[in-house]
């Protein structure tokens, strides 16, 4: 079931995000924040208690003003201190509400973007760890493990086995654009592993195929999970990560994704006459 899920939304994502993902990825984030902004917004607008977050904020002003005119009375500084924070846990309750009903439409979408913008393909000629991780009760060394090369991935070497870890490392090399799969055998087992070399194109890379519980399957949708009887619990590939770039600093998508949607979300709060 959730393999199914995870396939459906991949599938939306993909047509939803086409002509945004084909932009200067600074335009692509600016529009992806712009339009959660909006939906945080509508969400805030119809859910939250606007009245009631109004007034807190103005009963913590009033407090916050009364601090500083009674700077030197030391019982009326104590007695606004407490009620600044009292309002404060106001504030946060009523801000739950929203925050409740957003979270999971927000999760979501942002595991769909971190396929498109986490990480970069591989480079032919790049070299990079091929990694799995077994199941408790499971040992490295005591299991014949191997990896068929694939179409545009070359195997250099023999598995390092790590027993205290669970793990077992290949290291590989791309040599031609292209995506495809990589075969791997662990005993009996036969088991697939995406690769995504040259470019990754709309869809967006999967570093990791894993099984385990439904929370491990959703927070990664990139592949199908691993079946339950297998004996591996992740496959994983390193690939190199993406950054982005402004006045020298190398960023992660995720601090612009949310710093735009927060400096968006002021900037509009007043077009939709939102308090937050």
């Amino acid at each position: 079931m959730i393999a199914t899920f995870n396939s459906v939304l991949g599938r939306i994502s993909d047509i939803v995000l086409l002509p945004v993902l084909a932009l200067n990825p600074w335009v692509a984030m600016a529009i992806l924040s712009l339009v959660t902004s909006v939906f945080m917004l509508y969400v805030y607008r119809l859910v939250a208690d606007q009245a009631g977050i109004r007034l807190v904020k103005s009963r913590i002003s009033a407090h916050l003003l009364e601090m500083r005119l009674y700077q030197h009375n030391m019982p009326v500084t104590f007695k606004a201190q407490g009620r600044i924070l009292t309002y404060n846990l106001r504030y946060l309750l009523l801000s739950t509400r929203p925050m409740l009903v957003m979270v999971v439409p927000l999760v979501l979408a942002i595991l769909q973007l971190d396929l498109r913008f986490s990480v970069g393909p591989l480079n032919p000629g790049e070299p990079t760890i091929l990694k799995i991780r077994l199941k408790e009760g499971y040992q490295p060394s005591r299991l014949v493990a191997a990896v068929e090369s694939s179409p545009g991935l070359a195997i250099e070497t023999p598995p390092l086995r790590i027993d205290r870890d669970r793990e077992l490392d290949w290291r590989v090399r791309a040599t031609a654009a292209g995506t495809g799969d990589v075969r791997i055998r662990v005993g009996d087992e036969i088991v697939t592993k995406q690769v995504v070399t040259g470019t990754a194109g709309n869809r967006g890379i999967s570093p990791a195929r894993v099984g385990g519980n439904w929370f491990d399957k959703i927070l990664s949708p990139g592949e199908p999970p691993l079946a339950e009887a297998s004996a591996l619990e992740s496959v994983e590939i390193g690939y190199p990560a993406r950054r982005m770039s402004i006045f020298g600093l190398r960023l992660h998508w995720l601090i612009v994704y949310f710093a735009l949607s927060v400096l968006f979300s002021l900037g509009l709060k007043g077009t939709f006459g939102v308090e937050i």
